[in-house]
């Protein structure tokens, strides 16, 4: 299972920008009264071990912080989605992918 780190401030996504330039970064932006985002954050956390080259793995509320959910996806150039991951390296998000699209398979596939 992942250890997240919780993703509550805007300074956050300048700090994971920085941290991708070593290595893949990964973004959860989970709903926690959606069902289907329950489900796609279990799965993600049941299958962690696929995600061998992932060692920062932040975790958004979003009833809680919607506006950094926003920043997130106009930073990225994303389109809002809830559950969403996005895998940013080198500054940029090279994956994204909502709803039971979220497949730890996947992510580690994009890595």
């Amino acid at each position: 299972m992942s250890n997240w780190i919780e993703l509550n401030s805007g300074l956050d996504i300048e700090k994971i920008k920085e941290a991708s330039f070593g290595r893949p970064v990964l973004i959860f932006k989970h709903s926690t009264t959606c069902p289907v985002s329950s489900t796609a954050k279990d799965r993600l956390e049941r299958n962690w071990s696929e995600l061998s080259g992932i060692e920062d793995a932040y975790y958004l509320d979003l009833l809680a912080y919607r506006p950094i959910s926003n920043a997130i996806a106009e930073e990225f150039g994303v389109t809002h989605q809830s559950p969403q991951v996005l895998i940013i390296k080198d500054g940029v998000c090279i994956y994204n992918e909502s709803h039971f699209g979220i497949r730890s398979s996947a992510i580690a596939a994009a890595l």
